[in-house]
């Protein structure tokens, strides 16, 4: 079974554009838990995001994986984007499979296992389509699916139901942690929708504006249920934004 790896920037510096955002950031995630990156517009997330895939290089100070530095793109942390990054003339199945192949998964056995995630991902019978014929939530599925069927140590997904539909998108925030529990893994998500941090998250942690110190770091009150008050962590989080 897969097991969530420790992530850490270690003080780091990092530039978009050659613009600094980040400056002098320190931020631990456990293994395992789900932790929301959010903050103003500009503010960074997704560059933070980038440095922890390994995509982006910080300006100085460190990012650290289970205590290692990270110098690179890692199959122990995938990486789901907003945008549509599946493969264009590959099928729903040829995607996956894709994953599994990078994985070492033999030939033979990679075919039953990406239909498995299929249905695990409710798109039982979509198996030989094009992404082209899919919708925008039947597309994320499979970016999920892609993500996870390489077995990573974490996820960092970059606001990827930020274009979907209210109630696409509240039907792929659930599968989401029905996934996460089944296939334990470390997650990192940025979302800028503070209803969104406080069902997903273990923890939000809240980014200042460009150049400023991180503002807040939260535990999220558990279960993850809609029926859980809130309240007064989701205005915690609104002061913190506002500031």
């Amino acid at each position: 079974m897969t097991t969530g790896m420790s992530l850490r920037t270690d003080r780091i510096q990092l530039s978009y554009t050659g613009t600094p955002v980040i400056d002098d950031l320190t931020v631990d995630v456990r293994p395992g838990e789900i932790l929301i990156l959010t903050g103003p517009s500009g503010c960074g997330k997704s560059t933070v995001l980038r440095a922890l895939a390994g995509l982006l290089r910080p300006d100085s100070g460190r990012v650290l994986a289970d205590g290692t530095e990270v110098t690179g793109t890692s199959r122990d942390r995938a990486v789901v984007f907003q945008d549509n990054a599946l493969l264009p003339w590959r099928t729903v199945r040829s995607n996956i499979e894709l994953a599994l192949k990078l994985r070492g998964e033999p030939r033979a056995g990679r075919r039953a296992l990406a239909d498995k995630w299929i249905d695990e991902i409710g798109l039982t019978g979509f198996a030989d389509y094009l992404p082209k014929s899919l919708s925008g939530g039947m597309r994320q599925r499979v970016q999920l699916a892609r993500g996870l069927a390489g077995a990573p140590r974490a996820v960092l997904m970059d606001e990827p139901f930020g274009a979907l539909d209210t109630q696409t998108r509240a039907t792929m925030q659930r599968l989401l942690i029905d996934t996460w529990r089944t296939h334990p893994t470390t997650v990192v998500f940025v979302t800028h929708d503070v209803d969104e941090a406080l069902l997903l998250g273990d923890r939000v942690a809240v980014l200042g504006r460009a150049g400023e110190p991180l503002r807040a770091l939260l535990e999220v009150p558990q279960p993850r249920e809609p029926d859980v008050d809130r309240a007064v962590l989701r205005a915690k989080i609104i002061t913190a934004l506002e500031n």
